[in-house]
């Protein structure tokens, strides 16, 4: 992760992996100040001398690189949940969905039956210009086989991810044909995208979901936004469900489209002066009028926390959906000699009201098991089940009550809706055998489909309880026994969802969305609450 240099003064990225356990670090990078300590240094001395005993007496031959990596990552996690040690193999990787590109040949893949499937070639991509198509079935890479191999998602970024301008040699079989097709494909820079979709929900109403925070998070955001109004956008859905964060520039430049100039968006407090920052909205907002709506839930964290709860506090949005996760802290990416990066805490950030949203952490069990918490708590399904400590009270810009200590309580509760909960839909998906089904249905009907266009699609296609049973019988041969009583309660769940991935697979990932977003309840519910936004304005709620 790189420093990001903002208009608005604070360029420190916010990382979040939520479920992810990064390790941890001491080391290059730190202040001369710590480093330089009488102290620091007699505890480098005492783990040189532990380090080479073990060298040296211990009685079997032992890695001491190995141990030292461990040490760094226990020595993180004493420290907060989200300081964090990355060796120099997995660094890459780390990077990549926060910088907004890969490197590779620029294909969506899905592995069937230990076989890799091409869902796609991307646009503008390396394997599209050599015509790949949907479809093929990559069975060889620079000479190795790779089918039939019990291949992994991790296996195919090997093969496949490299350097810009690295050629690669790929052999594919392909539908009607009876010899394989060699290609040689040269890498490139493949895209990646943080907004999932952006698309009219009514001739009124734009909606556009942001997965997470990267590099180009501001950019396609103001792209979506000039598209949305010149299809007729006067009121917007901002939907952070889910998104775990990313990079604190990005959220401030996402915010500042909706404040005027001169509000306040965040401020950060650190140990170090110099982490001491303010990011107050400028003149440049490209929707600082229109009626809006910022959705979140359970998984928005950190830079989405940001957003949220500087247009909470501005009462600049109405915030739908359930209490975020609670994440209020700022890591610094530190370059170590091998490769390797620490990322440390540095600051705390605060909503404008003054609140820090970082949810307690001095019990690290508690802190990873604080989701399943809340829902065997009923936080999911009723709000009268937070409690809220009277000493985190903080006002908003007109007076409203709004509380820290953890997350960023909507101002609108939408409770979790449980009658899209299947067992028989997470076995299916988990086992591949519904994305199996609609991309096979997609690869047979892509044409026909296309040819009456995507609006039509939406409105009149309806999936058939006929190929209902056509995804039982995939699941069988799949080893996933049928459960008809499932299968009936949760029908709609399932049409809805096949109906949404094959329209991915025929069109693009951003028809997904229109479609499946009829099982988004806090959605559904946000769109009724656009009358409730002048309230905001008389600081009542």
């Amino acid at each position: 992760m790189e420093n990001q240099n903002s208009k608005h003064q604070i360029s420190l990225p916010l990382v979040l992996c939520v479920g992810l356990a990064f390790g941890v670090l001491i080391g290059a990078g730190l202040s001369n100040k710590s480093t330089g300590s009488s102290e620091v240094n007699k505890d480098l001395q005492k783990l040189r001398e532990v380090l080479n005993l073990v060298n040296k007496e211990y009685v079997d031959e032992t890695k001491t690189d190995a141990l030292v990596e461990d040490a760094i990552a226990h020595l993180l996690s004493k420290l907060d949940p989200h300081s964090a040690y990355i060796s120099a193999r997995d660094r890459i990787a780390a990077n990549e969905d926060l910088k907004g590109n890969f490197e590779g040949i620029g294909i969506e893949f899905n592995i069937f039956h230990d076989t890799l499937f091409v869902v796609a070639a991307l646009s503008g991509g390396p394997s599209e210009a050599v015509g790949l198509r949907s479809g093929d079935k990559i069975i060889k890479v620079n000479d190795t086989t790779i089918a039939g191999v019990n291949l992994t998602n991790r296996d195919v970024q090997r093969h496949l991810k490299g350097p810009k301008g690295t050629e690669v040699k790929i052999e594919v079989l392909r539908k009607n044909k009876k010899e394989p097709i060699t290609f040689i494909i040269i890498r490139d820079k493949i895209p990646q995208f943080s907004v999932d979709a952006s698309y009219m929900i009514d001739p009124e109403i734009g909606y556009i979901k942001v997965n997470r925070f990267s590099q180009t998070t501001h950019e396609e955001v103001k792209t979506a936004m000039a598209k949305l109004r010149k299809e007729g956008m006067k009121k917007l859905v901002l939907d952070l469900q889910g998104n775990p964060g990313g990079y604190m520039d990005q959220a401030i430049a996402v915010a500042d489209e909706f404040l005027p100039a001169g509000e306040k968006i965040v401020f950060t407090n650190g140990q170090e002066k110099r982490y001491n920052e303010n990011a107050v909205a400028t003149n440049e907002g490209d929707f600082e009028q229109g009626d809006l709506i910022v959705l979140v839930n359970e998984g928005s964290a950190s830079a989405s926390e940001i957003v949220s709860g500087a247009l909470q506090d501005n009462d600049r949005a109405l915030v739908v959906g359930r209490r975020s996760f609670g994440k209020g802290l700022v890591q610094r990416p530190f370059d170590l000699n091998d490769g390797s990066e620490v990322r440390l805490t540095i600051s705390r950030y605060y909503t404008p009201s003054g609140r820090s949203i970082q949810k307690p952490y001095e019990n690290s069990d508690d802190y990873d098991r604080d989701i399943a918490k809340r829902y065997k708590n009923g936080e999911f399904f009723t709000a009268d089940s937070i409690k809220f400590n009277d000493s985190l009270k903080y006002k908003t810009l007109n007076g409203r009550t709004v509380y820290g200590g953890g997350g960023i309580m909507p101002d609108y509760f939408v409770p979790l809706d449980t009658t899209l909960s299947s067992k028989y839909f997470n076995e299916l998906s988990f086992a591949n055998v519904l994305r199996e089904y609609c991309f096979n249905y997609a690869e047979v009907n892509a044409k026909n489909l296309q040819a009456k266009g995507f609006r039509d699609y939406q409105q009149n296609f309806l999936v058939s309880d006929a190929m209902l049973n056509q995804v039982v019988e995939l699941g069988k041969k799949n080893n996933i026994p049928p459960d008809l009583k499932d299968l009936n309660k949760n029908k709609k769940l399932f049409q809805v969802y096949i109906k949404a991935e094959v329209a991915r697979h025929v069109w693009d990932n951003s028809h997904f969305y229109p479609i499946f977003n009829e099982t988004n309840e806090v959605l559904q519910q946000a769109i009724k609450l656009f009358d409730r936004i002048p309230d905001l304005n008389r600081g009542k709620m």
